[in-house]
C-alpha cells in the first residue's frame, strides 16, 4: 500500500511541473504566429476623444481658437475666431446647435448643452456671442447670453433664459427658464434677482476681461497643435519644391 502511494505522488509531481512549462510553450507558439499585418491602421489612443461627430454633424473649431486637450465636443458645437474652452468641460450638441461666438472663453469644467425645444417658445439652441467670460463649473442649456455679458462660477442657466448686452451673473446664481436679465444690470442669487445697474466703468471692463483670458490661452494653445492638418499640406508642399522641413 505505501510503495503505490509512492508512486502516485511521483506521478503527481511530474505533471505538476510538466503542465506550466506546457502551457508556457503553448504561449510561445501562438505569440509567434500572430504578425502584425502591414495594412493595420495605428490609432494613437490618449483615453479619450476630443471631438466626437454625431451622425452628420461634426464640432467645428476655429483655427486660433484653444480648446483643451482633456475638453469634449460632441455634435453641433462652433467654437469661434479668439475663443477658448478651458480644461474639463463638456459641449454637447446632440440635441441642438452650440455657437461660442469671437473671443469668448468657456472657463474650468463649464457643462454646455442644449434642448430639442424649450418650453417657453424661445429658439432652444445654446447661443453665446462674442467678449462672453463663462465662469468654471457654471452649467448653461438652451440659454442666450448677448455680447460682453459675465456668468460667474457655479452659476446655472435654464432653458429659454436670456442675458441682454452688458450684464453679469454673479457666482452660484440660478436664472429659471425664461427668465431675462435686462442690459446694464447685475444679478444674483437663487433664483437670480435684480441687485443694482452697473456702472459705465464697469460695463466698459466685461470685454477686457475677455480679451485678457483670451490672451492668456495663447501660452497655452502654443503647446497643442491646432485641430487641423494643413500642416501636413504644407510638409508636402515643401517636399515637391525640395525645401528641407
Amino acid at each position: 500500500m505505501a510503495s503505490l502511494l509512492r508512486v502516485c505522488r511521483k506521478a503527481l509531481t511530474s505533471t505538476a511541473t510538466a503542465q506550466p512549462l506546457l502551457w508556457r510553450g503553448y504561449a510561445v507558439e501562438s505569440a509567434a504566429a500572430i504578425r502584425e499585418s502591414p495594412d493595420r491602421v495605428k490609432w494613437d489612443y490618449r483615453g479619450q476623444r476630443r471631438i466626437i461627430p454625431l451622425g452628420q454633424w461634426l464640432p467645428k473649431i476655429a483655427v486660433d481658437a484653444y480648446v483643451a486637450p482633456n475638453v469634449v465636443l460632441a455634435g453641433q458645437v462652433t467654437v469661434g475666431d479668439g475663443s477658448s474652452v478651458w480644461n474639463g468641460s463638456v459641449l454637447r450638441g446632440d440635441l441642438n446647435k452650440i455657437t461660442i461666438g469671437f473671443c469668448c472663453n468657456i472657463q474650468e469644467r463649464c457643462v454646455i448643452h442644449a434642448a430639442w425645444n424649450s418650453p417657453t417658445g424661445l429658439p432652444a439652441h445654446t447661443f453665446i456671442e462674442r467678449y462672453v467670460t463663462v465662469g468654471a463649473s457654471s452649467l448653461l442649456r438652451s440659454c442666450t447670453i448677448e455680447p460682453e455679458c459675465i456668468v460667474g462660477q457655479h452659476s446655472i442657466l435654464m432653458e429659454g433664459s436670456l442675458m441682454e448686452t452688458h450684464s453679469i451673473l454673479e457666482a452660484g446664481s440660478v436664472l429659471p427658464p425664461g427668465r431675462r436679465i435686462p442690459t446694464g444690470e447685475l444679478w444674483a442669487g437663487n433664483p437670480a434677482r435684480f441687485v443694482r445697474t452697473l456702472t459705465h466703468e464697469e460695463t466698459l471692463e466685461i470685454p477686457k476681461l475677455a480679451v485678457a483670458i483670451n490672451d492668456l490661452s495663447t501660452s497655452h494653445f502654443s503647446e497643442f497643435l491646432p485641430y487641423s492638418t494643413a500642416y501636413l499640406e504644407v510638409e508636402k508642399l515643401k517636399k515637391s519644391f525640395g525645401i528641407s522641413i
